[in-house]
């Protein structure tokens, strides 16, 4: 079976953070080429500090821990269809996740940031005209189901991420505006990889019964499903994209 499902994002405006590596870019490319108008952003100054494919894609230098940039990108939009807070890390600002310092920033970066600019963007995402409504898409991690101990604040954060989706999604159905969470198990991406040493490679991919790492394609797959019209009816909900790792 070789069929793959197209969509048609013709006259969609979207925002996808951290579209510059691994999944986020994926998620870029596909609306893009699929039709929708897409802003990322990245840390770098500009998009061709990147050396990659970001043709036709409008790009905003922001630090997801930078309040009076968040604002100010979120003015830019006076209606937004698709909102998907990727951008993340571990270890944010190279900090120990165990200490308080360490802790703080790294959930700063993955819950905070995504909320304020989430918050933000309402007003933007509930004048969307799609049929659908608009659509909110965050990124979580296994670290939500599993303990991973060099990464304590990540995972609290993810499972911030979790609850906050829950919760938007309650608070804002009735201005039409969908919001749900992407799950992403074990994926091969430049945040991942440097952690990713061959033996552990190998236990992980023993451990998913479908028998190999993800690639940012499957996820980002999930991602642009959530974002279409066909997704109407899905509100508050986490797609799971692992291989089947967690029921191992």
């Amino acid at each position: 079976m070789t069929a793959r499902a197209t969509y048609d994002f013709s006259g969609a405006t979207a925002l996808v953070t951290g579209g510059t590596s691994g999944i986020g870019h994926a998620i870029v490319t596909k609306l893009r080429d699929a039709g929708a108008a897409v802003t990322t952003t990245g840390r770098k100054p500009q998009a061709t500090d990147y050396g990659i494919d970001l043709d036709g894609i409008t790009y905003h230098q922001l630090e997801l821990t930078d309040r009076t940039g968040i604002q100010g990108l979120a003015a830019e939009f006076s209606t937004l269809d698709i909102l998907v807070n990727n951008a993340g890390a571990i270890f944010a600002g190279g900090m120990d996740e165990s200490t308080p310092d360490g802790f703080r920033a790294t959930v700063d970066l993955n819950l905070f940031g995504p909320f304020e600019l989430t918050t933000a963007l309402h007003g933007a995402l509930a004048g969307s005209t799609s049929p659908g409504g608009a659509s909110v898409v965050g990124l979580s991690s296994l670290s939500t189901v599993r303990a991973v101990p060099m990464v304590p604040a990540y995972g609290a954060a993810k499972s911030g991420v979790l609850a906050m989706t829950r919760n938007f999604a309650m608070k804002w159905g009735p201005d039409k505006i969908r919001v749900n969470a992407v799950t992403a198990g074990f994926i091969d991406t430049p945040m991942t990889s440097p952690e990713l040493v061959p033996d552990y490679i190998a236990e992980q991919v023993a451990r998913t019964p479908l028998g190999r790492l993800g690639n940012p394609e499957d996820v980002a797959d999930a991602v642009i499903f959530l974002c279409t019209d066909n997704s109407s009816f899905i509100t508050g909900s986490v797609v799971t994209v692992d291989g089947g790792y967690c029921v191992s």
